[in-house]
């Protein structure tokens, strides 16, 4: 439920708000803007709806009481209309620019990172990636560095001058990860991880929160939801491919559909993962280019000196050469939908 308030509305109109609205023991939240609004973020007991809303209605410095119809309340457009921007530094995430996150699967050691992150800031991207802590299907894989690699991640993108995004795959690990990192990634397979989700939104670090393979889109928003519900609103959607019908010939289906229907129903930022989405280099770019006219804000894109060498996911990572490309063209892309890469 959100209550929108008139013009000029008093402190002590929205206060008036926030008692009713207390005296029926559920919490507010003031939302500042053009109009003060205060909404209900909790779910509200079916037989307290009408009675509440009856009351608010008729308290001084209001304008109406709309009913949020979808299950994720804060993450929804009825909860707030205009799109979220993510400022982080002198970056930003929103629908004025197009951001690129740029970076190997895996931090491997300090040079091959120091080289993916001279690759990455030559090309004009602003936030370099890389897995400190790798969630691998076999425990046999490479399981990366860990806390080292966060070290080396930190130094470099300082030496650099780039922002950072690394997963975290655990509540526990949360400050940990934020210690070093700018943005918190929640991985696919940790999607609905709830004790991850709760934390991450605690940690107050922009979080980067991508689609589980097989998530409706009710279940990626609710598990955004989470974090705003922490007081998190700095959250920001990746598609990185579902299900496929057939691996025969990519990883995952990227549902590049899901661009345009999430900008329906929520004001979050909404990147797409070409790599993990296909599975094949050889496919990024086309469906890098394909996200940024579908209404996306920004990419995640795997890029790594060497990626014959790669100790993971070497066969959908772009070359230093490659990446410096696919830059060129998003930037003329984004520059044709009114954006600035």
């Amino acid at each position: 439920m959100i209550v929108l308030m008139k013009y000029g509305a008093t402190q002590a109109e929205i206060d008036g708000v926030c008692e009713a609205i207390r005296s029926f023991q559920l919490e507010p939240l003031v939302l500042p803007g053009d109009r003060t609004a205060v909404g209900i973020p909790s779910a509200i007991p079916q037989e307290v709806r009408q009675p509440l809303e009856d009351l608010l209605s008729t308290l001084p410095g209001v304008s109406k009481v709309t009913q949020v119809s979808r299950p994720y309340k804060q993450a929804s457009l009825e909860w707030q209309p205009q799109p979220t921007v993510v400022r982080i530094g002198s970056v930003e995430i929103g629908p004025r620019t197009f951001q690129v996150m740029g970076g190997p699967c895996s931090i491997e050691s300090e040079e091959q990172f120091r080289q993916a992150a001279l690759a990455v800031k030559r090309a004009g991207a602003r936030i370099l990636r890389g897995g400190a802590f790798k969630p691998r299907t076999s425990p046999y894989a490479f399981q990366g560095l860990a806390e080292e690699g966060l070290r080396i991640m930190r130094a470099v993108a300082d030496e650099v001058g780039l922002l950072t995004v690394s997963e975290v795959m655990s509540g526990d690990a949360v400050p940990l990860v934020a210690k070093y990192v700018d943005i918190l990634q929640i991985g696919a397979r940790s999607m609905q991880n709830y004790p991850l989700l709760v934390e991450a939104g605690l940690s107050g670090k922009p979080v980067f929160l991508k689609r589980g393979p097989a998530a409706t889109v009710d279940e990626f928003l609710l598990a955004a939801e989470y974090i705003l519900h922490r007081g998190n609103p700095n959250v920001i959607l990746c598609e990185r491919g579902v299900v496929p019908l057939d691996r025969s010939y990519v990883r995952n289906t990227l549902d590049l559909s899901v661009v345009p229907v999430l900008k329906a129903h929520t004001h979050l930022p909404v990147f797409v993962d070409p790599s993990h989405g296909t599975g094949f280099a050889r496919y990024v770019p086309a469906m890098a280019r394909a996200a940024v006219v579908a209404g996306a804000d920004g990419l995640m894109v795997e890029v790594h000196p060497n990626p014959k060498a790669a100790l993971s996911d070497g066969s959908q990572a772009l070359t230093p050469e490659g990446f410096a490309e696919l830059m060129e063209d998003v930037r003329r892309l984004a520059e044709f939908v009114g954006r600035e890469a």
